[in-house]
């Protein structure tokens, strides 16, 4: 398998990583999160208030919401190298990945469309942004399931010489629990489990920023190592 392609894909990364942060440094909603205690004239105002941003900031999220697929598309395709009796946990892992993409790319219009005419009933506004909030949020299911599939596959890697080194699939088995707390923000307005609180938002984003930085340079030395290993086969 030639890893040309896997190469052009994996160095998309960074650059979508510097977008990502842009644009979440640049979301009016993020800095600091809306509180789920606003209430809808609150909620309603601060979108008047901010529409124009809101807006620029979500086309920029539509354009890069699919950005990172290419990285973990890579993951998969290393995932399906490892020496394990059936290629389900690729499937599982690429189903996962474009269910938590959907979900990303539904919160960024759920935040577009309450922007979109910031005149209407601030019910209407609060509810939109609850939503996105929710859809932003809550759906870690398909992400903890995404790093234990990639985990299981390191586990059961019978090669000799494994793709990955065990440690990765500890450190996603991590990242799947880090990130299961906020499964629970729909069900408090105030604290930590809230959807702006400590361990469904600010750990959220922590935990993901450095799974990417972390996963960047190993996959990158999977990649090449398997080039390596074809060029020594000719």
């Amino acid at each position: 398998m030639n890893t040309r392609g896997q190469r052009i894909l994996l160095w998309t990364a960074p650059p979508a990583m510097a977008l990502f942060t842009l644009a979440f440094v640049l979301f009016p909603v993020f800095a600091p999160p809306l509180s789920p205690t606003m209430t809808p004239e609150q909620v309603a105002a601060f979108f008047r208030e901010h529409h124009t941003a809101i807006l620029g900031v979500v086309i920029l999220c539509n354009l890069i919401a699919g950005s990172l697929v290419p990285l973990f598309a890579v993951i998969a395709v290393q995932i399906s190298r490892t020496a394990t009796s059936s290629s389900v946990f690729s499937y599982a892992y690429i189903i996962c990945v474009g269910t938590g993409t959907t979900a990303l790319i539904l919160a960024d219009y759920c935040w577009g469309v309450a922007a979109f005419r910031p005149d209407r009933d601030p019910q209407l506004i609060s509810l939109l942004n609850d939503m996105a909030w929710f859809f932003f949020i809550a759906p870690v299911g398909t992400i903890v399931v995404q790093n234990l599939c990639f985990a299981a596959s390191i586990y059961l890697d019978e090669r000799s010489q494994p793709i990955f080194p065990r440690w990765v699939a500890h450190f996603n088995v991590a990242a799947a629990l880090l990130l299961a707390p906020g499964a629970f923000s729909v069900l408090f307005k105030t604290g930590p489990l809230a959807w702006d609180g400590s361990a469904s938002f600010t750990l959220r984003i922590v935990v993901l920023a450095t799974y990417l930085v972390v996963m960047f340079p190993v996959v990158l030395r999977a990649v090449n190592r398997q080039g390596s290993e074809q060029a020594v086969l000719v």
